[in-house]
Order: structure tokens, then sequence, then C-alpha cells
């Protein structure tokens, strides 16, 4: 069982939070420093109580936090944005795959839905992306960046999740293949 304490936020206060937003590529939105986030969603060290071992990943959907466990009692709490309603999974997966401004080719099911969706768009500051991926074994999904800052704390993606690119880059720094990803909809406090 875990155990997060942070500011404290009204039971359904995040939960409901959903931006019309989307995955529109060739969007640069402003550099993460000049965007307004609330700072709950900003990377910070938590007490977390689990029996997950440390480097183990755990994300929390209907809190839209993700938590890389450090020991302990001890995790660094990062803001995410998730999967809008429909869109939302639960499961056990690792990390496949790292990737640093990576491509970004939507998967056909996205395509079918979006058709205005370009087929490939290189890495770089306008994919959307962002400047880091995790890929997650199994899945067509991903932990990345994005050009997006103010959707964090939203559920705005097709299921991925996404982090403004100053944390993914340092999650990223922290966490090597083979890592454990647990997707929750909910942290048991």
């Amino acid at each position: 069982m875990a155990m997060a304490q942070s500011t404290p936020v009204p039971p359904g206060a995040i939960q409901g939070r959903t931006m019309d937003i989307g995955d529109q590529p060739g969007v640069v939105a402003p550099a993460d420093d000049e965007v307004e986030i609330d700072p709950v969603y900003r990377r910070q060290p938590v007490y977390f109580r689990t029996t997950e071992p440390a480097g183990t990943i755990i994300i929390s959907t209907n809190d839209r936090f993700l938590y890389l466990v450090e020991g302990n009692n001890r995790a660094l709490r990062y803001g995410i944005g998730v999967g809008r309603d429909g869109f939302t999974w639960q499961g056990l997966v690792t990390v496949v795959r790292k990737a640093e401004w990576p491509d970004w080719t939507p998967p056909a099911e996205m395509i079918q839905r979006q058709p205005y969706l370009p087929r490939f768009m290189a890495g770089g500051p306008g994919n959307p992306m962002g400047a880091r991926a995790l890929y997650l074994g199994g899945t067509v999904y991903r932990i990345h960046g994005t050009n997006q800052p103010q959707t964090i704390g939203y559920a705005v993606s097709s299921g991925c999740f996404r982090l403004v690119n100053s944390e993914i880059i340092d999650l990223y720094s922290r966490v090597p293949v083979g890592t454990k990803v647990i997707v929750r909809q909910a942290v048991s406090l």
C-alpha cells in the first residue's frame, strides 16, 4: 500500500480537470519556466510509503502524479498530463526504450480519430513528444515531454503520460531501460 503526503487537495478536485487540447502537433508553447504551472505539479520530494523497490515508477492517473520511488518512504513526485476520458489504462509494464528528442509516428488508431495528424514528425521543439521519451513495453504508450506545459495536471492525451520538458529530462536521467512502471487509477492513501 502506498501513501503520499503533499499539499491537501479536496477529493475530486483534480480528477475532473480536462482541457480540450488533445494531441495537436506543431504547437510550440512557451518554455517551461515561462508557463504558470500550479506548484503542486512541480517535481518535489514527498513522503511515499510503498513495498516497491527504489527505482520503480508508480503513476496515479486520477491524481495526475508520477512517483519515482527512492526508498525509505520517499519518492520524487512529478506532475503529469494523463489520458482523457476513454483513454485511461492500468497495468504493469517496463521501460523498454529511451529516446532524446524522439520522432513521432501517430498510431493508426489515432490517425483514424484525427485524420489531420501528420503521419510522421521528426523530433525537436515542435514535436508533441517533447525532449525525451520512455517507451512502455507491450503498449503504444510512453512517458514523454510536451511542448504544451500548460496541459500538466489535466486529462488531455490519448493514453500517454506527459511531463514538462525540464521534468522529463530529469526523470530520463534517473531511469534506466528495464524500470518497472505501475499504472494505477489512484494511489491508496
